[in-house]
């Protein structure tokens, strides 16, 4: 095989083009478009190491030229040629071609043509959709999130920690989880009427996690701050565009602190991620805002410079019940209620025109680990949780205060009718040692969607998974 070790990414001709002008370089990528003239071709290439093409000058003294002239869009090329400055309005550099080594060539039945392609057909042939201007931009994005999100945590004295996929327990209690099972399942061992999961591999009935919480807990009692990074699961029958059966989720755990000071991480957070994408993919929130979002730029500009409003619960639906009077929302305000997007949006886009962080939830809407606030009124019982809301998609993150009270938290599992038995060690953590802690999680396909201007989360993962779909 060819090796092709010396190629440059176009990416890096551009950022240090000065360095490269007037040399011969080696590049290797895609077509994206070619035209013909007379006696040349141009040829548009991306390698996908930047947003921006680069257009190559082909003539017909090339060897191969009869053959690099038919090529089409999606044809794989290494090309050797002298980087110059280009007279083009737009490019800035171009390559004139020294030699074309045709790699990979493509059918007249390529799908991805230079002509604008719908979203929904990209997700039919999703391997191939990472190679469109929309998906590179998309990916380089979210690389940059998770490296940010490594870089934020270790900078503050975090410990990354891998957290199990595969859990006996349900962390939000909510049931919807897969199952994960080794038993026939055309002939299932049953006892007293029941599925024997004594007999399955783990020897007890086991799904795929919902989320690494409960398991970082435990090292955040022991190491002082953690956070997970890693794939959950839901198995709720939903198809709209806010939710995957398979996601990353962001999850930091901090023991000895309270609601206030998880809130202040996740806003730092935030902040951070927004700041870390605009100083280093410019150029791809500048496409996302030419073909998704207007004022894409101007909105995470705002967040990122905004003090973040605080408000708690009751406070929040006092406002948006005042504000029934004359805005028609589709979900009626209450006082009990789980606030929906349009009321987030509300509160954050017309009555702070901030980010806002909304804190002490009404307990029966939340789960079960949550800190129970003291002293409440009866019938209007509230925990020590938040969500931040941001402009644009309403919540963002969503955290709490952990239950630290043995026995408070036993009565809240047996509230909820849980499997008390599945969490054993959750309770024991509380026993040996104990101590406040505080967490919450991002979903990163959530946060990319964000602070791309994408509208459905199924174009910012790279092989989405929703119901009756599991292709690629």
């Amino acid at each position: 095989m060819k090796s092709y070790h010396s190629r440059i990414s176009i990416s890096e001709l551009y950022k240090n083009s000065d360095k490269y002008i007037e040399k011969e370089v080696l590049i290797c990528g895609w077509i994206r478009s070619v035209r013909n003239a007379k006696a040349f071709s141009f040829i548009v290439m991306n390698d996908g190491s930047s947003v921006n093409n680069i257009q190559v000058i082909a003539d017909n003294k090339l060897s191969n030229y009869e053959a690099v002239a038919k090529l089409l869009a999606g044809a794989s090329l290494a090309i050797n040629g002298k980087l110059v400055k280009s007279t083009g309005k737009e490019q800035g550099i171009e390559i004139q071609a020294v030699s074309i080594e045709i790699v990979g060539t493509v059918p007249e039945e390529y799908p991805l043509q230079k002509k604008g392609t719908s979203l929904e057909f990209l997700r039919e042939i999703s391997y191939l959709r990472p190679r469109t201007n929309t998906f590179g931009s998309v990916f380089r994005v979210k690389h940059a999130i998770s490296f940010a999100t490594h870089e934020f945590y270790n900078k503050n004295g975090f410990f990354y920690i891998n957290t199990p996929i595969i859990t006996g327990s349900d962390c939000e209690g909510a049931g919807e989880m897969f199952s994960v099972t080794k038993l026939p399942l055309d002939n299932v061992p049953k006892k007293d009427g029941k599925i024997d999961f004594s007999q399955d591999y783990f020897g007890k009935e086991t799904h795929l996690t919902v989320s690494g919480q409960l398991e970082g807990e435990c090292y955040a009692l022991a190491l002082g701050k953690v956070y997970t990074f890693g794939p959950t699961f839901r198995a709720e029958n939903s198809n709209t565009t806010r939710h995957l059966s398979e996601f990353w989720m962001i999850e930091p755990e901090v023991a000895f602190a309270d609601l206030d000071e998880i809130a202040t991480l996740a806003t730092n957070y935030v902040k951070y991620l927004i700041g870390y994408v605009m100083d280093n993919c410019m150029k791809e929130l500048e496409f996302f805002q030419t073909h998704y979002q207007k004022d894409l730029i101007s909105t995470l500009t705002h967040v990122r410079n905004s003090d973040f409003k605080r408000v708690t619960y009751t406070e929040a639906v006092e406002i948006l019940i005042e504000a029934s009077s004359t805005v028609k929302f589709e979900f009626p305000v209450k006082w009990g209620i789980d606030l929906q997007t349009e009321h987030e949006r509300y509160l954050t886009e017309k009555h702070f025109n901030a980010p806002t962080i909304v804190t002490n939830y009404p307990k029966n809407i939340k789960a079960f680990y949550m800190k129970q606030n003291e002293n409440e009124i009866p019938g209007r019982e509230t925990v020590r949780a938040m969500d931040i809301l941001v402009p644009g998609i309403g919540e963002i993150v969503g955290g709490s205060q952990r239950e630290d009270d043995p026995e408070k938290l036993l009565a809240r599992i047996r509230e909820m009718k849980l499997n008390e038995a599945d969490y054993w060690w959750y309770l024991n953590l509380r026993k040996f040692g104990g101590a406040p802690h505080a967490g919450f999680g991002l979903g990163l396909e959530r946060i990319v969607m964000y602070l791309t201007g994408m509208s459905n989360i199924r174009d910012v993962i790279a092989f989405p998974r929703t119901p009756k779909n599991a292709e690629f």
